[in-house]
């Protein structure tokens, strides 16, 4: 399930799917410049991939999740496996693995905050899009683990527009879900 770097060609075609998809999305980094990103993930060892068989019959990457400790930098799925639960699949295998979660989605990404929420996470704040490349408005989700182990959400301390103590600093593919 770890990502390598043969998954690299396969993981930028969802991700450029996502993008033609979503109309909402400006376009702010080159397709280049996220090959380079997705290659540098992946050699950190940071992104897990769904690996399953294509139209072909060819095992390719269906979806992929970047993390980086408890942050959720990006998390796709391709259009063909949308439903499929490749998603769910890659997020409750991050919840198994960290107490907190956290990850950002922009307002407008309806099914984003649908599935996040099916997940469990929770709004924790909400900013006017200054800190994000697209600078689009967008929600910090939070997820914890209670102490029981049974998984609940957990609402942060500041809820007001902008970059809230409990808010940090992004540095993430975008706003997709794609899940």
């Amino acid at each position: 399930m770890r990502a390598a770097l043969g998954d690299v060609p396969a993981m930028a075609r969802i991700l450029w799917q996502f993008e033609r998809e979503a109309d909402w999305l400006p376009r702010v980094r080159s397709p280049l410049t996220e090959l380079r990103v997705l290659a540098w993930a992946v050699l950190r060892g940071t992104v897990r991939a769904v690996r399953a068989p294509d139209a072909r019959g060819r095992l390719r990457a269906q979806a992929f999740i970047i993390r980086r400790g408890e942050r959720i930098l990006a998390l796709y799925t391709s259009g063909a496996a949308r439903r499929a639960g490749y998603g769910r699949m890659l997020v409750q295998e991050a919840q198994r693995h960290s107490a907190r979660l956290q990850l950002f989605a922009a307002q407008d990404n309806a099914g984003a905050r649908r599935f996040y929420a099916a997940m469990g996470f929770a709004e924790a704040a909400r900013s006017d899009g200054r800190y994000n490349d697209e600078g689009l408005p967008d929600i910090h989700f939070v997820w914890t683990r209670a102490p029981s182990g049974i998984a609940r959400a957990q609402i942060g301390q500041s809820a007001r527009a902008g970059q809230g103590a409990d808010t940090p600093p992004r540095a993430d593919m975008g706003h997709g879900s794609g899940s």
